[in-house]
């Protein structure tokens, strides 16, 4: 009996780890593709990829989630599979539907952030995104450097593309919150950031946005190049204001 109920406890351990981002993929042997396909379709449950949106290329889609053409297209075509994305030759491919099942983003389930108020998240997110900055800037590495400025490159391409530049600014995002360190603190900035996802868009879509969000990346990356705290820690709040700004005057302006 003691066996049994030890061989229970720790299977019901496996399934709550299971569930825990960090943990998942270290249980269940996975290939990358069914990994990237995965971020793919919580691109689209957070709402920054919509029904109807053509996707990036193949090859800027590889370049801002850092991996091969190949691993690309695998994963592309295992959401097609699933009816989720749709591949026609000689066009981009389109999501076809939103519904991709339950997709955890940083720690909650998507858009569960939109519950709460602007003003609420934009004060947590200035309070996480200070922590996490600055110790990106103490702890980032030349690898790390070298994936951001790759990400600058393909953003600077994206100037007219906002659905392929907010793929490549989440990950950009996402790429310093886990520099930090602190893998918690990484999930909670990455669910902040995903707030209010569709006013994000029409936001991205207005003339010189997407320049304009370029250049605040440029500094935070300058910053978090030459080692110091405090320079990328004024330049993310800089960023993070001009995000509620922006945020808050395409929602005024939505609900008028």
């Amino acid at each position: 009996m003691a066996s049994s109920a030890k061989s229970s406890a720790k299977s019901s351990e496996a399934i709550v780890l299971a569930e825990v981002p960090s943990f998942r993929d270290a249980i269940v042997k996975r290939s990358l593709k069914d990994v990237i396909a995965d971020r793919i379709a919580g691109l689209i449950a957070s709402g920054i990829v919509q029904v109807g949106d053509a996707l990036p290329s193949e090859r800027e889609l590889a370049s801002s989630l850092n991996v091969s053409r190949e691993t690309m297209r695998g994963a592309i075509q295992i959401l097609a599979a699933r009816g989720i994305l749709e591949i026609s030759h000689g066009a981009r491919t389109r999501v076809v539907r939103a519904d991709v099942g339950p997709v955890t983003i940083g720690v909650g389930p998507a858009r569960a952030i939109n519950a709460y108020d602007i003003d609420s998240v934009h004060a947590a997110r200035l309070l996480i995104e200070r922590e996490v900055a600055a110790d990106a800037a103490r702890r980032i590495d030349d690898a790390t450097l070298a994936m951001l400025e790759g990400l600058l490159a393909v953003q600077k391409e994206a100037f007219n593309d906002p659905v392929g530049f907010l793929i490549c600014d989440r990950e950009f995002h996402v790429t310093i919150y886990r520099a930090s360190g602190n893998a918690l603190l990484a999930d909670f900035a990455a669910d902040l950031y995903s707030y209010m996802m569709e006013y994000r868009r029409l936001a991205v879509a207005r003339p010189e946005a997407i320049a304009t969000s370029y250049a605040d990346h440029a500094a935070i990356v300058a910053a978090l190049r030459a080692h110091d705290p405090d320079a990328a820690v004024a330049a993310f709040a800089v960023h993070t204001d001009r995000i509620y700004q922006t945020t808050q005057t395409v929602m005024g302006f939505e609900k008028k």
